[in-house]
């Protein structure tokens, strides 16, 4: 039976409280390597730092070519994806994975393409999806999955997206991940696929190596996902949906990722932006045709006051009714992979 000693884990808000639960309560002799990622974009940290003085074990950000020790937790720095191959630990500038770098997709699924059943994937509270397709390539490749309950976060999405995507082999809360951990990397790997476990290998295989080389020509996405309509909430660039539904997800030819959920954040966070834009520029001709209606008053020109006025009226209504479709798109109820 093989070993589990590759612990990757994926985080976001509200991850940071449970990390440092988990780190106090992990033994200084585990035999395994853990990996980090929280979402913490471009901003520094010294989360390292804090996890060395939390626990027992080691922490440190992970080095561009460092090699994987057990018994030490890596931390995936700032703005950099963490990816693992060749038995060693590689940093990459490469596009954002679900709007974040560091994410947790790219680790996982490095993770489960270098170490298959060694691998035990972690999901964590936080928000929309990242680490849902990176936990369902774990399992794919016969590794172990545990997921933060739900009920037990500050932010439910991502555990949500996760189980949704794959299911987990453990559920546990803040409280109990350590132990969960721990059980799992003594019990080792049972080279069984769970049945929850749906992904089409060869498309996943293909995508982590599409994934891994950051750029792609439109043939080579063709190869695994179908031309959508849709276009890249990050880029504008075409999206490919990937021909796999578990999870559903999509990728752009210069790298961008992004799982059904997060899509969904990008399409109404670039609406809203549309929207607003509209707002803006018919206020400018509510200001502009106001200008002009002075101007015409100082000349008495009583017609072009007229028209101004009209111009004015029109554009307040149509004002108004963007106004109210953004009220209206604001109050929809948030569907169920949501954060509560």
């Amino acid at each position: 039976m093989a070993e589990r000693d590759i612990v990757v884990i994926g985080a976001s808000r509200g991850g940071f409280q449970g990390l440092k639960v988990l780190i106090s309560q992990l033994p200084a002799d585990l035999p395994a390597a853990l990996f980090i990622v929280l979402h913490i974009g471009r901003h520094a940290s010294v989360l390292p730092e804090l996890m060395t003085t939390w626990g027992r074990m080691p922490a440190r950000y992970a080095i561009h070519g460092g090699v994987i020790e057990r018994g030490t937790v890596h931390v995936a720095p700032p703005d950099r994806h963490l990816v693992l191959s060749d038995g060693r630990m590689w940093l990459n500038d490469g596009a954002k994975e679900n709007f974040a770098r560091p994410a947790a997709d790219p680790l996982f699924r490095s993770a489960a393409m270098e170490y298959g059943p060694r691998v035990i994937g972690v999901v964590m509270s936080g928000d929309l999806d990242d680490g849902a397709a990176g936990l369902a390539n774990i399992r794919a490749q016969h590794g172990f999955a545990i997921v933060q309950d739900p009920d037990d976060c500050e932010a439910a999405s991502m555990p949500r997206a996760a189980l949704s995507s794959c299911g987990a082999d453990m559920l546990c809360t803040e409280q109990e991940l350590s132990a969960c951990i721990q059980q799992a990397v003594k019990e080792g790997a049972s080279g069984r696929t769970s049945r929850n476990a749906q992904m089409n290998n060869p498309v996943y295989e293909k995508e982590a190596q599409i994934a891994a080389k950051g750029l792609a020509n439109p043939e080579t996405l063709d190869e695994v996902g179908e031309r959508s309509a849709l276009t890249c909430p990050d880029c504008g660039g075409a999206l490919w949906r990937i021909r796999d539904d578990y999870p559903l997800r999509y990728r752009c030819h210069t790298g961008h990722a992004f799982t059904g959920l997060s899509l969904e954040e990008g399409i109404t966070s670039r609406s809203e932006e549309a929207v607003w834009s509209a707002i803006r520029a018919v206020h400018e001709r509510v200001i502009f045709a106001k200008e002009r209606q002075r101007w015409a008053e100082r000349a008495g020109d009583q017609d072009q006051i007229a028209i101004e006025q009209a111009r004015i009226d029109e554009a307040e209504r149509l004002a108004d009714l963007l106004h109210s479709a953004m009220q209206a798109a604001s109050s929809t109820p948030a569907s169920p992979a949501d954060p509560a």
